[in-house]
């Protein structure tokens, strides 16, 4: 086998990539770990503003039902018992989420589960008639009713997706989860929480033992990058990666604008989702909240949906028949091509949870422990 300096090139230095060098580090693996951003922990990273961990590309809450993953993060870096608890604004009145009794009584005024879940079935009967629903709108009037559709769902995904409900597939609002029973909390995952000092706490101890540049672009000097590891592993783009030859995968993207008030608490959460239409932004996030901060200043994030175009970041991968098609085009193709791995959340075009990108890059490991001649 002719001599590489790298067992493993690792193209993005975000979760997935930083799990896959430190297990393969650890097992005694040359890696090089590479991100054309100057930082390392791809959207979990955090900036410090006003000595608070500000979560730079949205909010990010660890949860996992997976106990020896929860064991895994908290040998890097203990976290917290932080629980997310978003509140849902529309037209100044304040709502919890997930849909629970809270939520329904701060609606409707029921106050016992049997008088909430009458009432939603009164709504839903109102859409009986709708036995295939033909878009968004119609899918989420049957399953909940109007009131419910147009306070929580309506502005909301219209800003998120940038098209009308009734433009948008019925698929991508199979069911509604409601509970009835007075519970806040977002998650059903046994296991939640923010690590203690931020996320780049985990990101430093993944890659602490593997060679790591940053500013530095695979696409830039890419045959110098192909001829220095043995194997690649590919975080990035698949469409990029194949220089576009079956066409570009769509995305939704996100901006951000971030300040620092004089204040020491804005909203009195971590998270408020704002659902009304005519409201700009999707999302407002005090990020103090996530670690219990009781700095005298605060740092909030206005989260605003974008159209994604080159140049900006790909947040959530459009899921639909001619993107699935055009996928399995580039995966057709990557299985040709044992020595370049794909994986992540922009490798595999779907998004992911920060415990599935763990889980993949977990997996990913363990077959190529069990297949590869390095």
């Amino acid at each position: 086998m002719k001599y590489k300096k790298y067992d493993y090139l690792i193209v993005g230095a975000g979760l997935f990539g930083a799990v896959f060098a430190y297990l393969a580090t650890q097992k005694g693996k040359k890696c090089l770990l590479i991100d054309k951003r100057s930082h390392s922990g791809g959207n979990i990273y955090c900036d410090t503003q006003a000595d608070i961990n500000v979560h730079k590309y949205g909010a990010h809450i660890f949860h996992t039902h997976r106990g020896d993953i929860w064991k895994f993060v908290n040998s890097l870096v203990p976290f917290n018992n932080y629980v997310n608890s978003p509140i849902a604004y529309y037209k100044e009145r304040a709502f919890n989420l997930p849909f629970n009794m809270n939520t329904f009584n701060q609606l409707w005024g029921t106050a016992t589960p049997q008088a909430a879940r009458t009432k939603l079935a009164e709504e839903q009967g109102k859409y009986a008639h709708i036995d295939a629903p033909r878009n968004l709108e119609e899918q989420a009037l049957k399953i909940c009713g109007r009131e419910i559709y147009n306070i929580f769902i309506k502005g909301y995904t219209e800003k998120q997706w940038g098209r009308k409900a009734t433009e948008l597939p019925a698929f991508i609002i199979k069911r509604v989860p409601f509970r009835f029973e007075y519970n806040n909390n977002y998650f059903n995952d046994p296991y939640q929480g923010i690590p203690i000092g931020g996320y780049n706490k985990i990101t430093d101890a993944l890659i602490a033992g593997c060679e790591v540049r940053l500013n530095s672009d695979y696409f830039s000097d890419r045959e110098y990058f192909d001829n220095i590891a043995h194997k690649t592993v590919f975080t990035g783009c698949i469409d990029q990666y194949f220089d576009y030859q079956f066409g570009e995968l769509e995305y939704r993207s996100l901006r951000f604008e971030t300040k620092t008030l004089d204040t020491d608490n804005f909203q009195g959460n971590a998270v408020f989702n704002y659902t009304d239409f005519e409201v700009p932004y999707t999302r407002v996030i005090e990020h103090k909240h996530f670690e219990f901060g009781k700095q005298p200043s605060t740092v909030v994030s206005y989260e605003y949906p974008d159209n994604y175009e080159r140049g900006k970041e790909p947040y959530y991968p459009i899921n639909s028949e001619a993107n699935m098609s055009t996928l399995k085009k580039y995966q057709d193709k990557a299985a040709t091509m044992p020595n370049v791995l794909f994986g992540g959340r922009l490798g595999s075009y779907k998004y992911s949870d920060m415990d599935d990108s763990i889980i993949g890059a977990f997996d990913l490991w363990q077959t190529e422990s069990k297949t590869t001649s390095l």
